[in-house]
């Protein structure tokens, strides 16, 4: 018997299908090896050598593969193929020390029969080069994470924390909300003309030149100039001036990497990198196509290459002339080069291990998240490979016929959709009527609008990763947890699909400018991201990459130690506000989630009030009807982390809290007797629930309507767009 180790019990599923009764495939269920939670894990002194330990939640796991590994002739590890699969693959190796002559190495970019055959015959052994560079970012995140972090709690407050990634992501937030801070927004105008030929028919064209000067976007910037020029207008008379016609071509973009992937699925179906990744996970890992069989749908997806397989080149060109003809097809693959030089060329772009396997095909066994991800994978990469959509472009000059004035407009019509027949992309056809050069026209009517400069938007999960990879910061398998991890911290919040920084974030960003620029240092941390890629490619070792940053990193940190205090960085300021529970001078403080009031006889007294984010102003306890069942004083409104709650006033004398019972008037279908209640989850998102918890544990993540359903009798919620949709997915109404 065979055994082979892969990181998922979804992975090992769809493996175990392809392969005959001589192979084993079983799950490590991720890593089963990392650095002690407790403890900084690594020997400095000793070359940075890290002390690894088997997390207890993975004892079991590894007591088990042991039994197996013991019985099995030959042992295949096939975690994924990039420096973090390799470095699972080691770990496994260590923590159930094989035997390097009874152990292989096989890697894949898709889950499919052919691909894990191929990969059976061509083994080789773990590449300690990737092993290395996965290590030295471990260590490096961990001498960052465990040494700044400290001084964080110290000099600004508890629970914060610091990263060589993640607070350069903080950073690019913060900047850009000073920008938007900053900005000055100016007035300008722009005058549309509407012109009518001969045959009737109009059009609307833009004033593009007074004077043969052309107009710059802030050229009109009062309503006053704008109505004089209105004025002036309306006395003259128009024709047309030149009208030029060309040819032009669009061509499909690039298959997905990791980074374009989020973007675009940000972008275009508003999910986060998080989600984005997960379902990527899925659809690579297996889904149930029928059968019993599960099927990976698509390429590895953490990779930053733009390369296709031959295979895959050759079955695309195939389905296109069948499908959509021959016109559509390319007489020779089209190939795209990587502008990045850190891109891993050996590996793939995204994209479907089957391109019959055509999304409409298979919506039914997909949920709807994973079919519309699938869908844009498998469309953006058939795209690829089609015809480039060709277009016919039109622009027209309008002239005053003292040549004072000329508007512009132009028109495009597609000729041919190529491409745009399955993916879509910004264009929009405009047609113009047939023009002729001298021609005259009527202005019929003039539209102004006033417009204002708008500031740089915040950032998105799809702009911060671009800008994260234009700075050649992180690599794919990074972003997303980059993301989520400055939400998870309390830096960044998110404000409807942007994220926003919150006042904590300002002041740690602050602080590492000012006294640790290296950490926030968009062209260190790109050269530590370098240097990585050069221990993955055996041009450098990794110990002399983290001697060179930690040691002049640690003696700084000693001295900025000794040198900052709170005061020095503002975390704590003077009021005139009195403590009206023991009169000491109340003094703004910083917390983890913005700024508070607090008594300055901390921690004798502990009176605390809320600051309002937006206001700045002291937000005062909102008083209530109800009573303390525990101590009989009033109840307040109070503010944490998960929203609103009650507390009792006679804090910290009576520390009684409750929720605060957001009704629906829904009677619980489980019970027949609580009310479905709104509450909030540990990760801060919404949910509807029996006010009889933990009796009774009915629950919805949407909010019920009160009416049932027709079909099945579940309750209805208000789904998109407030519409009402059943809570049985099964159901389908």
């Amino acid at each position: 018997m065979n055994l082979i180790i892969v990181e998922s019990p979804t992975k090992a599923r769809t493996i175990s299908k392809f392969l005959k009764n001589d192979y084993q495939v079983v799950s490590s269920f991720g890593h089963i090896r990392d650095l002690p939670k407790s403890t900084m894990g690594i020997d400095i002194e000793n070359n940075f050598i890290p002390k690894y330990v088997i997390p207890t939640k993975a004892r079991k796991r590894v007591s088990e593969l042991k039994k197996m590994s013991g019985m099995a002739e030959k042992i295949i590890l096939a975690s994924d193929e990039d420096r973090e699969g390799e470095a699972i693959a080691w770990h496994l190796m260590e923590a159930l020390k094989l035997k390097k002559d009874k152990v292989s190495r096989i890697v894949f970019h898709e889950i499919t029969k052919e691909a894990i055959e191929n990969a059976l015959k061509n083994p080789r052994d773990i590449d300690l080069r990737l092993v290395d560079a996965q290590q030295a970012r471990r260590i490096l995140d961990r001498l960052v994470g465990y040494e700044l972090s400290p001084f964080l709690w110290k000099k600004v407050v508890k629970g914060l924390s610091a990263g060589r990634v993640q607070s350069v992501a903080v950073r690019l937030v913060v900047e850009r909300e000073r920008e938007r801070k900053e900005f000055k927004s100016e007035e300008y105008w722009t005058i549309e003309g509407k012109f009518e030929n001969n045959k009737k028919e109009n059009f609307l064209a833009k004033l593009s030149k007074i004077n043969n000067k052309k107009l710059e976007k802030l050229s009109l910037g009062s309503q006053e100039a704008v109505d004089i020029i209105e004025i002036d207008l309306k006395k003259k008379d128009f024709v047309v001036g030149e009208i030029s016609k060309r040819d032009s071509k669009k061509t499909p973009p690039p298959p997905f990497t990791t980074s374009t992937l989020q973007q675009r699925a940000n972008n275009e179906l508003g999910f986060s990198a998080k989600k984005t990744m997960m379902l990527a996970q899925q659809l690579y890992e297996g889904i149930n196509l029928g059968l019993g069989k599960s099927t990976g749908l698509i390429t590895y997806m953490r990779t930053d290459s733009l390369n296709l397989s031959v295979k895959f080149l050759n079955q695309a060109g195939d389905f296109i002339k069948r499908k959509y003809g021959e016109e559509y097809a390319l007489s020779s693959p089209r190939l795209y080069k990587n502008k990045q030089k850190s891109a891993q060329e050996a590996h793939e772009a995204i994209r479907p291990t089957n391109i019959d396997l055509e999304p409409e095909k298979i919506k039914e066994h997909l949920n709807k998240d994973q079919y519309r991800l699938y869908n844009l994978i498998w469309k953006r990469a058939l795209a690829t490979q089609m015809a480039e959509t060709k277009l016919k472009v039109t622009k027209v000059l309008i002239d005053s016929t003292d040549e004072k004035y000329q508007f512009s407009v132009s028109g495009n019509v597609i000729v041919f959709d190529g491409f745009l027949k399955i993916y879509s992309d910004k264009i929009n056809e405009k047609r113009l009527p047939e023009l002729k050069e001298k021609e005259k026209l009527d202005l019929i009517d003039l539209m102004k609008e006033q417009s204002f400069t708008e500031p740089p938007a915040r950032y998105s999960d799809a702009t911060l990763v671009k800008a994260l990879e234009s700075y050649g910061i992180g690599r794919p398998s990074t972003y997303a947890p980059t993301i989520s991890t400055i939400l998870a911290r309390g830096y960044v919040e998110r404000e409807g699909k942007y994220l926003k920084p919150k006042d904590i974030a300002f002041l740690v960003i602050d602080l590492l400018v000012k006294h640790f620029p290296e950490i926030v240092d968009y062209k260190f941390t790109a050269k530590m991201e370098e240097d990585l890629d050069k221990i993955a490619n055996g041009e450098k070792k990794w110990q002399p990459v983290l001697n060179e940053f930690y040691f002049p990193f640690k003696e700084n940190l000693k001295k900025k130690e000794k040198e900052i205090s709170k005061k020095d960085l503002g975390v704590e300021e003077k009021t005139d506000e009195v403590c009206d529970k023991c009169g000491a001078p109340m003094i703004i403080k910083m917390g983890r989630f913005g700024k508070f009031l607090a008594c300055s006889n901390f921690p004798k007294c502990k009176n605390t009030k809320p600051i309002n984010s937006k206001t700045g102003k002291i937000e005062e306890p909102e008083k209530t009807d109800e009573i303390c069942d525990k101590c009989g004083k009033p109840m307040i409104v109070k503010h944490g982390r998960f929203g609103k709650f009650l507390a009792c006033s006679g804090y910290p004398d009576c520390k009684n809290i409750k929720s605060i019972k957001k009704s629906t008037g829904v009677t619980c279908p489980q019970c027949g007797k609580g009310e479905i209640v709104q509450k909030r989850s540990k990760k801060g998102r919404d949910f509807y629930a029996c006010d009889q918890y933990p009796k009774c544990k009915f629950a919805l993540w949407s909010k019920p309507t009160g009416k049932k359903c027709p079909k099945c009798g579940s309750l209805m919620v208000y789904g998109k767009n407030n519409q009402e949709i059943c809570s049985n997915k099964d159901c389908g109404k």
